[in-house]
């Protein structure tokens, strides 16, 4: 499945030198990830009050461009199942059709004392219509 997720570079985004600043790429990405989970139908606040949270366990991230203030980006997300746990994200931010960042992230499904889950029968059924 993928879903496509623009951004603006905005001043507050840039380092000194008017460059995306590293470690924004990563709440960029954390944007779109969240916007599927809504389109899903789950509401993050009333599984969490049910004890289940997404907890990322591991990002693999490779910086192969930049972006500068005013720029528009459109992040790219490909995800899957690959155990009744884990959900997997492949992530890349764009500027224009060139590929500026790339992530694979691993994101679980635990219960709120830490203990791993499944995910929600929701998520399962729709990532394994693909």
């Amino acid at each position: 499945m993928t879903h496509e997720f623009p951004i603006t570079v905005y001043y507050e985004d840039t380092d000194m030198a008017g460059i995306v600043y590293y470690a924004n790429y990563l709440k960029f990405i954390e944007r779109p990830r969240s916007e599927i989970v809504e389109q899903f139908g789950l509401d993050q606040k009333a599984m969490r009050a049910e004890g289940l949270v997404f907890v990322v366990t591991r990002v693999e991230a490779d910086y192969v461009g930049s972006a500068r203030l005013g720029d528009r980006l459109t992040v790219v997300t490909d995800h899957y199942a690959t155990s009744p746990v884990r959900w997997m994200f492949d992530q890349e931010v764009r500027l224009g059709s060139a590929a500026i960042f790339r992530a694979k992230v691993t994101a679980v499904c635990m219960t709120t004392e830490g203990k791993p889950a499944r995910l929600p029968a929701e998520i399962r059924a729709r990532l394994s219509e693909k």
